[in-house]
């Protein structure tokens, strides 16, 4: 096969699954501008009037039973103190782990590695009961809270955080570390102070990897958090248009279509950010 005859089959391929991996954005897109009469009859037609998405929108934002603003909120938080206490937590643990050539700290970083391949759904009903006792026990609300969604993050981000940075921190010289500890630094400043501005690159890229997946993600917020709570993420709220009998395809969709704009527009710009750092991470 010639290398004219392999490049064309690569760009059709490519095409093929370009097509394939935007389809969900197109069909969200267009279906937000249209009413649900039109969304169930014609899904993958352009809609007649794409005025008609900023009826959906408009509705979606003063739905009382949807709150966006609130979800919006609850979101943000949720997803900007898990980052930041990944990227603290997860850089510290992944220095400690790495400089410390124990077989203790051998054997803590594969189970790190190890609970990675865990599926989450083989974890999340003795999590929750776990969660719910330990509250009881200490007496602190960890169900339906900030709380315990928030820790939640922390423990199932840190295992894919600690690894990435692994990696990247065992490039660092460690001749670095020795001349800040013979100028009088403690263990708490040479990280700060030295290493966590070295793990810049890859910090980013993990933060937005988790910050992806925090923001979207709606398993874990729905257990911990409740269908009913007080405390809703957005895409725990997109489920106040689903009811038993009736859905109103056109709020879902709206919601969806304003749910996705943040982290698609953060996606954009922080593309180069992404790549930069896995490279930065596998040259080191």
């Amino acid at each position: 096969m010639s290398a004219k005859v392999r490049t064309i089959i690569c760009t059709i391929l490519g095409i093929i699954f370009a097509v394939y991996t935007l389809s969900p954005f197109y069909l969200v897109i267009v279906n937000a501008a249209k009413v649900s009469a039109d969304i169930v009859t014609s899904p993958i037609s352009l809609p007649k009037n794409w005025g008609q998405m900023l009826t959906n929108l408009n509705g979606v934002i003063n739905n009382q039973n949807f709150s966006y603003w609130s979800s919006f909120a609850n979101s943000l938080f949720i997803t900007v103190v898990s980052l930041i206490l990944l990227a603290v937590t997860s850089g510290m643990a992944a220095w400690v782990l790495c400089r410390n050539k124990t077989k203790w700290s051998n054997v803590i970083f594969m189970l790190f590695v190890s609970s990675m391949v865990i599926p989450f759904q083989v974890v999340m009903l003795p999590l929750v009961s776990t969660f719910r006792d330990v509250g009881n026990f200490v007496g602190i609300q960890m169900m339906q809270s900030y709380k315990g969604i928030i820790f939640a993050y922390l423990g199932f981000g840190g295992a894919m955080s600690v690894f990435i940075l692994h990696g990247f921190v065992k490039g660092i010289p460690y001749e670095l570390e020795e001349a800040a500890w013979i100028d009088g630094c403690s263990p708490e400043g040479t990280f700060f102070r030295i290493i966590f501005p070295l793990l810049k690159p890859v910090e980013v890229t993990v933060l937005i990897l988790n910050g992806l997946w925090i923001w979207n993600d709606y398993l874990l917020p729905s257990l911990m958090l409740g269908l009913n709570g007080k405390i809703k993420t957005l895409p725990v709220a997109v489920t106040s248009f689903v009811g038993s009998y009736v859905k109103q395809w056109d709020l879902i969709l709206g919601a969806a279509f304003l749910a996705m704009i943040p982290i698609v527009i953060l996606f954009l710009f922080a593309q180069k950010q992404i790549m930069a750092g896995m490279v930065e991470g596998a040259i080191k």
